[in-house]
């Protein structure tokens, strides 16, 4: 597979797995909102998220030959902090070309991406008496990137699953994933190679462990009675299929030596050196549950973008409630922010958006219309109780935009008014099964026209019956959404189609025409139906 092609397919990959979750998600709740800080679909879908690069996950069987200079350089003895003992295997040889050539472009940014991360890691290590070349780890892991997350779900620099991150210490929620704070989490990293290497008395099992899980490589070494990676991965396929070792993690030991043979020897290698002297300079403090965390940057005088970049554990502007969690600051600042710590009255709500009760509105609706658990929106103001007043103001936690959210109350009022306008120029009539997606594209109108101009939001919910304006100067589309209305009284039928079915029998067996039918599912001229597929029928 070229380069361009893996780059590809992990794109359409990532893709296909957000897709699946959000499909999935709709099935299990048709609801946007989850009513627990623990649903499974909130831990992935973080808003900056980014897939692992597609080098990562790549098969340099065809890597080029390496030349003799760099066949020298792979089995040299050197380096001060490297003393992990290299095996001779051709996969070795296959990575250490692959980076080299091929993925060099990548490899390069990986390093750069490094160096704000390599002397906190490398202290790390030390503290916990780890061998360190271990330091190179994140890159065979995660390309040394806080905001990756695979395909399955591991995430952050050290890649955890949301199930070893939290057996480690890391909180894993709708507020908060620390597998992204590259201080926590590679503190809890350093606390497991240490168990698995304590597990398996060699440090190759303990990655080929890191990769697979422990559990596989015990039972696996117990099978096979042997005390080595090495031997492990010969003798691999005497294993039963279900016990065997994957691809991947086969491939996982020699990847990170080749990668520990490239950092010895970068210049050589004609690398730029890695910088040590690009870590960021910062304080780490707890913070109370609760905090209003974009008053805090900008008690620094910080964006929330610059805040974020130091702090990509926090999902929200506000920290978990009843919950202390570290937050690193800018050392020059962080003098005034601990003073506002100190006294957060001190600043008005800036991550929090203050709403205030209307007539007829419950939690549901609030945690509908802001997109946030109704446990949370209790949480964050400890309240128990179902009931709300017409007055009483909610504080709902904001969702990590770069300023204030403005306030929901002066926002509504303006969507009210817009909304009075829009029913005195109104020119169409919502019918069943009608969405504003079916709309937008049967008047050639875009969905944030419509919302924009009926006073409605992405939560809004259509009533049959209900009058919108379509905005267009031609009169095209007033006059189809007049003979639109007129069929208001229309009964929707969802047909199932069957085998033999075609637009045209369908048509005359519900006495409507092929292009209504092919206008009312979104269809074109040369769309197909297939069977099961269920069908939007209009019947007079």
């Amino acid at each position: 597979m070229s380069y361009l092609a893996a780059r590809c397919f992990a794109w359409a990959m990532w893709i296909v797995v957000i897709a699946t979750m959000l499909v999935s998600c709709a099935q299990k709740n048709p609801s946007p909102v989850v009513d627990s800080v623990d649903d499974p679909s909130t831990l992935i879908m973080t808003e900056d998220a980014e897939p692992l690069d597609p080098e990562l996950s790549a098969q340099p069987g065809d890597s080029a030959e390496l030349t003799s200079r760099e066949r020298s350089i792979l089995y040299s003895k050197n380096g001060i902090f490297f003393d992990l003992d290299l095996h001779s295997t051709k996969e070795v040889e296959h990575f250490f070309s692959y980076f080299t050539h091929r993925a060099r472009g990548t490899f390069e940014k990986w390093l750069k991406r490094s160096e704000q991360h390599l002397p906190m890691v490398r202290e790390v290590f030390t503290r916990y008496g780890l061998p360190q070349d271990l330091v190179l780890l994140p890159f065979a892991e995660s390309g040394y990137n806080v905001k990756a997350y695979s395909w399955a779900g591991a995430g952050g620099l050290w890649q955890f699953m949301p199930y070893t991150g939290r057996k480690y210490g890391l909180r894993v929620d709708w507020w908060i994933d620390e597998r992204r704070d590259p201080y926590l989490a590679t503190d809890a990293a350093a606390r497991y190679l240490k168990y698995l290497h304590e597990l398996f008395g060699d440090w190759y099992l303990a990655l080929a462990g890191y990769n697979a899980g422990e559990g596989k490589i015990k039972r696996a070494i117990d099978a096979l009675e042997v005390d080595n990676f090495f031997d492990l991965a010969a003798k691999n396929r005497r294993l039963v299929y279900k016990a065997r070792l994957r691809r991947e993690t086969l491939q996982y030991v020699p990847k990170f030596i080749a990668i520990s043979r490239i950092f010895q020897n970068l210049e050589a290698l004609d690398f730029e050196p890695v910088s040590w002297e690009n870590q960021p300079d910062v304080q780490h403090v707890e913070v109370p549950g609760g905090t209003d965390l974009l008053a805090l940057a900008q008690s620094g005088g910080m964006k929330w973008s610059e805040f974020h970049a130091l702090n990509p554990a926090y999902r929200r502007q506000v920290s978990p409630p009843k919950v202390t969690t570290t937050a690193h600051l800018p050392r020059e600042k962080a003098s005034k922010m601990i003073a506002y710590l100190k006294d957060p009255g001190t600043r008005p709500y800036a991550g929090y958006q203050a709403y205030r009760v209307r007539s007829g509105d419950s939690w549901w609706r609030i945690s509908r219309r802001f997109g946030v658990p109704i446990s949370v929106l209790k949480r964050v103001n400890n309240r128990r109780s179902n009931t709300l007043h017409p007055g009483q103001v909610v504080m709902v936690p904001g969702h990590g935009r770069n300023s204030a959210v403005a306030s929901a109350s002066s926002s509504g009022s303006r969507r009210a008014k817009t909304r009075q306008v829009a029913q005195s120029r109104s020119n169409y009539v919502i019918q069943p099964g009608d969405t504003l997606w079916d709309i937008s594209r049967r008047y050639s109108v875009s969905v944030n026209t419509l919302q924009q101009a009926n006073g409605l939001t992405r939560r809004s919910t259509l009533k049959v019956g209900q009058r919108l304006y379509i905005p267009d100067a031609s009169g095209k589309t007033q006059r189809a959404a007049k003979a639109q209305a007129q069929s208001v009284h229309a009964e929707l039928v969802r047909y199932k189609v069957r085998r033999g079915d075609t637009l045209s029998a369908i048509a005359r067996r519900f006495g409507v025409s092929i292009s209504q039918l092919r206008a009312w599912n979104n269809m074109g001229r040369r769309s197909t139906i297939y069977v099961n597929q269920y069908l939007k029928v209009y019947v007079p």
